[in-house]
């Protein structure tokens, strides 16, 4: 089937001009895949359209691709935040059992369609601000039945929803209770995990937190050694407490990206460069967590690092469900252009992913498309808080 969206604006977000900008625009599509995008007076007057969306003005953009998410959890840690604002550190919290492991105690003890109810909930939020495209990572189950379920969760949330979902093992997120004190017996443990829940079809990329009050630098590799011989991408959780190497470590196993970052030194910026590997910033950790060292930007951007932003979505540390308001404090916080936080939720957050097929409105992508009842896209860095209407399409068809 022919599709052609006309009627709106356009950002191809292509990267070859500012914003990819069509003051008037059309799309075409065929069998969800985009054939031809330009003027809206140069649509090819043999083009044989089965269907026709007009768009009655607003901006149309690629799909919202969220690449750091923790989407599936039981609980929350409203009362942590309420500690947090009376001084007691993240740090001391996670260390008196609080923290990840808290959310993992509330997470084991959720039934599956509790998970699945409230990562639905989170997970159609979202969409509602333009997301066509999610990760979401385990990690509060720390066992491998509850890591198992929490991916499969997961999957089922893409089969409803119609988002395309990617699925990240991170069951090195946190030392479980069970294993105090043996951090390596537990990472032997994860590691015997990793290769059954590929066979049965629940891992795109494997995760991993390299920090103090997580797992060292040589824990995390031998976890990426396993997800290397499995075939499978990584990503990592580096520098956000600390410089720990993390993101120099997984530059050298070609990690698809590195995520926070506040702490990244020059030789992990190198590394990360020479890698290609994403940087995914965290504006609402930093935020939330009211952090005060910011990422390298003006370091990654002379590095030529790809820079995505994503909303780490998690009940400890960024309980937000607004990628919307992400785009802003990107700005506001982390000191991107509003260009440079759009691109980082759509064409770099795609590539953060691995995938090369969305992510940009140009022939041969997939139609994964978000459509704004705004002027520019530079109002979506602009008016947070507004919300203005979105409908978004994946691989054509209109999400519910």
């Amino acid at each position: 089937m022919r599709q052609l969206w006309r009627g709106a604006a356009i950002a191809t977000m292509d990267g070859t001009s500012p914003w990819g900008w069509m003051a008037d625009g059309a799309l075409l599509a065929e069998d969800g895949r985009i054939v031809w995008v330009g003027p809206a007076d140069a649509v090819p007057a043999d083009a044989r359209n089965d269907e026709v969306i007009d768009l009655h003005g607003g901006v149309l953009l690629p799909g919202l691709v969220d690449a750091h998410t923790h989407l599936v959890y039981g609980g929350d840690r409203a009362a942590e935040f309420e500690r947090r604002l009376q001084g007691i550190s993240y740090e001391q919290i996670a260390r008196e059992g609080g923290g990840i492991r808290a959310t993992v105690s509330a997470t084991r003890s959720a039934t599956d369609e509790d998970l699945l109810h409230g990562a639905l909930r989170r997970a159609r939020a979202l969409r509602a601000e333009g997301v066509t495209t999610l990760e979401i990572k385990s990690g509060y189950g720390l066992t491998e039945a509850d890591e198992a379920r929490c991916l499969r969760v997961a999957r089922a949330v893409g089969a409803a929803t119609g988002q395309t979902v990617r699925t990240t093992a991170l069951p090195a997120h946190a030392l479980p209770p069970e294993y105090a004190g043996r951090a390596d017996d537990y990472i032997d443990a994860v590691c015997t995990w990793l290769p059954r829940w590929q066979a049965e079809g629940l891992v795109d990329a494997v995760d991993a937190f390299c920090e103090r009050i997580a797992f060292s630098p040589a824990q995390v590799e031998r976890v990426f050694e396993v997800a290397r011989a499995l075939g499978l991408p990584v990503k990592l959780h580096a520098e956000q407490l600390s410089d720990s190497g993390g993101a120099a470590l997984a530059a050298r196993f070609g990690a698809l990206s590195a995520d926070h970052l506040e702490w990244l030194s020059d030789e992990g910026i190198a590394a990360m460069a020479a890698a290609g590997t994403v940087a995914v910033l965290l504006p609402g950790a930093f935020h939330f967590l009211r952090e005060t060292k910011l990422p390298p930007i003006e370091r990654l951007r002379a590095a030529g690092v790809p820079i995505a932003v994503a909303t780490d979505h998690n009940p400890g540390s960024s309980p937000t469900l607004s990628p919307l308001l992400m785009i802003h404090l990107a700005c506001t916080l982390l000191r991107l252009t509003p260009e440079e936080a759009v691109a980082g939720m759509t064409r770099e957050g795609a590539r953060a992913l691995g995938l090369a097929d969305r992510g940009t409105l140009q022939p041969g992508q997939r139609a994964d498309l978000a459509h704004f009842d705004i002027d520019h896209p530079r109002t979506l860095a602009y008016a947070f808080g507004q919300r203005p209407t979105c409908r978004t399409w994946v691989a054509g068809r209109e999400t519910a």
